[in-house]
């Protein structure tokens, strides 16, 4: 069960503003350490320096009584050279350090280290100084002079040395008694201030005590409110989770659910233990590896900030998803889930994915069953169709043919052939067969028909494109004849019932309306079938057929086409090759708009009309042993491209390169009739399968008749059918 919890920032808000207080009180005790100890260093070195001004002041005065009692002796004795170096050396540190000590400054101990100087601003302290530096000022030029020619031999210096002597004797006493004094002054006030620090110290660090007691008894207090509060929202929420009737759980990075989950869940994915599972675990062998794959990449772009969540979940591949799970009987049963994933957020971070599992079993049967029916009224619907508007003698027609094509699959799959070339040649009858039945179907508008004959087209041409064959790989295509049978068996019982209907209105007395039924419907009941006439009319039997056939391929394939059937007035067709004359019209028809004519932008750039036309033609020639009946269809198209179709071949690898380009004309017409070939990249309803011409080259062989072909690149393509009659 998930376990709904506030957020630790508003649940904890009073313990980390108090906290905050707390550290920030520390951290001011600290800050105020360091500045007290800043001071207090520089006190110190204040204190240092006015001590070492002290030290080198007499310094100064023992080398001056140094030197004038040395007078005369050689300044270049080692003696003299060091007095009057040190002496030079301490007046310059004085001089410094008084410098310093006013201003500020810069001072540096004998250590070597910096120091800051702090202000003076005891008014003592600086009036010991005044006197320090009026003192000095009075010392400083007397000792300047003298050092200015004690190191010349030829210069007089008993006169600068004994000034300076007399000097240091009048500022030596008040020197010492100012810089005494100033060291005392800073030292004192320095005292004064490490004890006003202490004492700040002192209580800085009690209230700090004080409060944080007084923080540990408050915060507690709100804590215990605040955990009765999460304890009775966590009841709260299991209550939820106990009674819910989805199922809900939280999912993290790795795809492992949370272990609380709601009770439901359980019962919807079928097993007892899901809690710390990951899902990829519970969901395997319930659904396709496919499947699986797909969900952890998807809940991985769940977990991606930058993709919108309701971009993602349109790929949601768990939306009415099939399971396996074992049912109450401990049999294996299909169920069909329904997995929502949601971000749930911390601050702007996601943070874990919110699963909501629906079993949407019983809807999802009920949308089939629905479906089903839908699509068996559309069925049922587009055959009444057919019926209303097409002549009922070539309805009944397709139905004769359908079976006949059934017929004929159903005798080639019982073929005990088991050789590769006699299952590679079983291959190519049953895909001419199904090929020539879907051009019919197509060209009626059947379209439940095509959809059955492209399935099952889909699998011959794997068939054809697999390595070795065995009669198991056939049986699939059962169920499609089935379907087709059935299919064929709907049209024939809508059929006999508008019959059925046309008679009632007859026998009650609706001569009118009865009479024009009668015409309209039952044509094959009141008229002689064709089986039992020697010829038709072919302008009525090809005609209108081929005309709304002709103009259907074309808007599929995008072109503009007209037919010319005025080859077609006043013959007739033999009866018995009415329905090949038929089927190879179909053929042929289709590979002339479909291979032959242009598009409409080609056309017009070849300098010729927009719409392509294809002419039509049948007529019979009577010889000295035998009459021919000769049938054409002629397009005005781009006409046979040659180097397509080896390049095709090539393509194929059959052949190498050198051999097809080789071919003459003849040897690459004859593989164009072959099954399986086709110049057309993706196959669709009207070409592309390889198998059209396939079909007209083996109905013209069982016929006992002969094909030509003639054409010219960019102007024509002719085929003639010459059938013995």
């Amino acid at each position: 069960m998930s376990q709904n919890t506030t957020p630790a920032t508003g649940r904890y808000r009073g313990l980390i503003i108090s906290m905050s207080l707390f550290m920030a009180l520390i951290f001011i005790l600290l800050a105020f350490t360091f500045y007290a100890s800043n001071v207090l260093e520089r006190n110190a070195a204040l204190a240092d320096a006015t001590h070492w001004v002290a030290n080198d002041t007499q310094s100064l005065i023992k080398d001056i009584f140094d030197m004038q009692l040395s007078y005369g002796e050689d300044i270049t004795s080692p003696h003299m050279k060091t007095v009057l170096s040190r002496l030079d050396e301490t007046s310059k540190s004085i001089e410094s350090i008084l410098s310093a000590i006013e201003h500020a400054g810069i001072y540096h101990d004998s250590h070597g280290e910096t120091h800051q100087l702090p202000k003076l601003t005891d008014s003592e302290a600086v009036a010991h100084l005044e006197i320090a530096r009026e003192q000095w000022n009075a010392l400083k030029p007397r000792v300047e002079a003298y050092l200015a020619v004690a190191g010349d031999i030829t210069a007089d210096s008993s006169t600068p040395l004994r000034l300076a002597g007399e000097q240091a004797k009048i500022s030596s006493l008040a020197m010492n008694d100012a810089l005494h004094e100033l060291t005392f002054s800073v030292t004192r006030a320095a005292e004064t201030q490490a004890g006003n620090i202490r004492i700040i110290q002192i209580i800085g660090v009690g209230a700090i005590l004080v409060y944080f007691a007084v923080f540990i008894l408050i915060v507690l207090r709100r804590l215990r409110q605040s955990d009765a509060e999460t304890e009775a929202a966590r009841q709260e929420t299991t209550e939820i989770m106990q009674t819910v009737n989805t199922g809900l759980f939280l999912l993290d990075r790795d795809l492992n659910i949370g272990q609380q989950h709601s009770k439901a869940l359980t019962d919807i994915i079928g097993t007892k233990r899901l809690g710390g599972e990951n899902l990829t675990t519970v969901l395997r062998n319930r659904i396709s590896d496919k499947d699986l794959d797909t969900t952890q990449k998807f809940i991985d772009q769940l977990y991606n900030p930058r993709v919108k969540e309701k971009l993602v979940d349109s790929l949601n591949p768990l939306n009415k998803v099939m399971i396996q799970r074992e049912s109450e009987n401990g049999t294996n049963e299909n169920r069909y889930l329904d997995f929502k994933f949601s971000r749930v957020y911390e601050g702007k971070n996601i943070a874990r994915i919110l699963v909501n599992v629906n079993d949407i079993s019983d809807a999802v049967r009920l949308e089939q069953r629905l479906e089903q029916e839908r699509a068996q009224n559309d069925m049922q619907i587009e055959m009444l169709t057919t019926i209303l508007n097409v002549n009922p003698t070539v309805i009944s027609e397709f139905i004769d043919n359908t079976h006949k094509h059934i017929e004929k699959m159903n005798n080639t799959l019982k073929n005990p052939g088991s050789s590769q070339f006699e299952l590679q040649n079983k291959t190519k009858s049953l895909y001419r067969e199904m090929h020539s039945l879907k051009g019919e179907a197509s060209a009626l508008k059947l379209h439940s028909f095509t959809k059955i004959a492209s399935e099952a087209e889909n699998k011959l041409h794997a068939l054809q494109n697999q390595a070795t064959l065995s009669g198991n790989d056939f049986l699939p295509l059962t169920v499609h004849l089935d379907e087709l049978l059935s299919l064929s068996n709907t049209i024939t019982g809508l059929g006999e019932r508008i019959n059925t209907a046309a008679r009632n209105m007859m026998n009650h007395g609706h001569q009118e309306v009865g009479a024009k039924t009668q015409e309209d419907y039952l044509r094959s009941e009141t008229t002689q079938t064709t089986e039992q006439q020697e010829t038709v009319n072919a302008k009525e039997e090809l005609g209108a057929y081929l005309e709304q056939f002709a103009q259907d391929i074309a808007e599929r394939q995008g072109k503009l086409v007209q037919l010319d059937t005025q080859g077609l007035e006043g013959q007739n067709i033999p009866a018995r090759l009415k329905t090949v004359t038929k089927e190879l019209s179909v053929q042929l028809l289709r590979n002339a708009i479909v291979h032959g004519i242009d598009s409409p932008a080609a056309r017009v750039q070849n300098g010729k009309d927009e719409m392509g036309t294809v002419k039509v033609m049948i007529k019979t020639h009577a010889g000295d042993d035998n009459s021919d009946f000769i049938f054409s269809i002629e397009d005005d198209g781009k006409g046979i491209d040659y180097e397509a179709i080896r390049q095709r071949i090539i393509a194929k690898g059959t052949y190498t390169e050198d051999e097809v380009h080789a071919f003459e004309k003849s040897r690459l017409l004859n593989i164009l009739f072959s099954s399986g070939f086709s110049t057309k990249d993706q196959a669709d309803e009207d070409a592309g399968r390889g198998v059209g011409l396939d079909i007209v080259k083996d109905r013209v062989k069982e016929f006992g008749g002969k094909i030509n072909v003639q054409s010219e690149e960019g102007q024509f393509c002719r085929f003639v059918i010459k059938l013995p009659m």
